[in-house]
């Protein structure tokens, strides 16, 4: 009797303990028998499953009707240069701006070509980022180790990516050299290791730097201490990029690599000055697509930057519509730009190609993936991920555009022949970011650009860094 007693009351334990668990919203024994029900043992279920546990997901999903040949007209089409190659690194964004600095220089100079060095740039942007790292730190030294903006500092110190306020702030603050002057290093080319170093020397040297204000020394002592830490990032900077160069020769060449100037004396200013000219910063329009917030009205984000003190990512919000204008003026002028998107969103990688019908995932699960743009971005499900130079676009009879090509820089052997091609409804649903070059901006646009903006916070989830 009392054996049984007790399985009794143990029984009542288990019905209650999941009885408990389904009404604090757990996955009680009754909620998991009704899901298991749904879950359909036919043998074409079956046959998917197999085929499943043994292939790519995007193998099985391709979908026929996109597999055909690409169309690779293109109605207007800025002229073709060298696919670049950022290897395994996060400079989309220096990669893609210089694809538009050296397109330019070609268009005014006729027969010039250049090629930039990524790794003398990207050695200036580590140790810029480096510094706003240690002197955030500083400035919120008062505030708990766990308060949002020093958990910012400390979480990432250091990234390889940006945007192209990136690009103005350090060109105009360093200038630029040839490739061959200061080519790519391992270490430029495969950033994780080195950015990991450097990451943990700027976390120690954050703690540092907080002990420092919170026993009141002057601020003379902690920015002296913060130059010496600096000092030990340039030192690693050194050694895995090459130190940049302070002086070198140089004599341009024209598409077929031969000389057509006599060899110069240059310092990266000078030669900055010589193929970019004006200023950067000022030149561009910055624009995107955002729906969660009204759409003709300016926006900056709080400390998206690469210098202290260079500028926050400042933006004009447009609906597509309004942006593709903009992108058809530019390519009709001969003008690549700046772009960003969520590439991995329906990228047919072999061929190049981006369509929203490329892979039929809704089909082989049997549901539906339906969120709206605005949706995707609120819920961290899609944002800008990575820069591409547009480069292309192909109109209809009534100046519509029907389709998009980027200059990507994951090399000649990547997509098509290093291209990118997109549908116009796959460039509205994910592209978010474009710099325009005042040129051909409509005034009534350029006004707009000029308000106040409003300010949004780091963690956004729109402002991730194209990588």
């Amino acid at each position: 009797m009392k054996k049984k007693t007790m399985m009794l009351a143990a029984c009542i334990a288990l019905t209650t303990a999941a009885y408990a668990q389904e009404k604090n919203g757990g996955i009680s024994a009754r909620m998991l028998q009704q899901i298991q029900q749904t879950n359909s043992n036919t043998p074409a279920a079956q046959a998917l499953a197999n085929a499943l546990s043994t292939n790519s997901i995007d193998d099985l999903v391709k979908n026929r009707s996109t597999q055909g040949a690409i169309n690779t007209y293109f109605s207007d089409e800025t002229p073709k240069q060298n696919i670049q190659d950022q290897k395994k690194s996060g400079r989309c964004w220096m990669f893609t701006g210089f694809n538009v600095l050296r397109a330019d220089y070609a268009q005014r100079s006729g027969d010039r070509t250049v090629e930039y060095s990524h790794a003398y740039l990207f050695f200036w942007d580590q140790l810029e980022k480096s510094n706003l790292m240690l002197q955030g730190v500083i400035d919120c030294a008062k505030l708990p180790l766990n308060h949002p903006d020093v958990v910012f500092f400390f979480k990432n110190p250091l990234s390889d990516g940006g945007t192209f306020c990136g690009v103005m702030d350090l060109v105009d603050k360093y200038g630029l050299v040839p490739q061959s002057v200061m080519p790519e290093s391992y270490s430029a080319e495969n950033t994780a290791r080195m950015a990991r170093l450097i990451s943990s020397k700027l976390r120690e040297f954050g703690l540092e730097l907080r002990g420092m204000v919170k026993a009141g020394k002057k601020s003379t002592d902690i920015q002296n201490r913060k130059t010496q830490m600096l000092a030990t990032v340039y030192k690693m900077l050194s050694m895995t990029l090459g130190e940049p160069v302070k002086t070198f020769q140089y004599a341009f060449t024209d598409k077929n690599g031969k000389a057509i100037t006599p060899m110069k004396t240059y310092t990266p200013m000078e030669f900055y000055k010589e193929t970019v000219g004006e200023p950067l910063t000022g030149r561009y329009i910055m624009v995107m697509n955002d729906p969660r917030h009204p759409y003709y009205k300016t926006y900056e984000i709080d400390k998206d930057r690469h210098t202290y003190d260079g500028q926050n990512w400042l933006y004009l919000n447009l609906p597509m519509d309004e942006i593709s204008t903009l992108a058809i003026a530019s390519i009709k002028a001969g003008h690549k730009m700046y772009s960003s998107y969520d590439v991995g969103k329906q990228l047919d990688r072999t061929r190049g190609y981006l369509d929203l019908n490329n892979f039929d995932y809704a089909s082989l699960f049997d549901t539906s993936f339906n969120m709206s743009k605005a949706d995707r971005i609120s819920t961290f499900e899609s944002g800008s991920t990575h820069a591409m130079t547009l480069t292309a676009v192909d109109l209809d009879a009534n100046g519509k555009p029907l389709k998009w090509k980027v200059e990507n820089s994951w090399g000649e052997s990547n997509g098509a022949k290093g291209y990118l091609i997109m549908t116009n409804d796959w460039f509205n649903e994910y592209m978010f970011r474009l710099v325009v070059d005042k040129k051909v901006v409509p005034e009534r646009i350029a006004r707009m650009a000029e308000q106040k903006p409003m300010m949004l916070t780091y963690d956004d989830p729109l402002f991730g860094e194209d990588q």
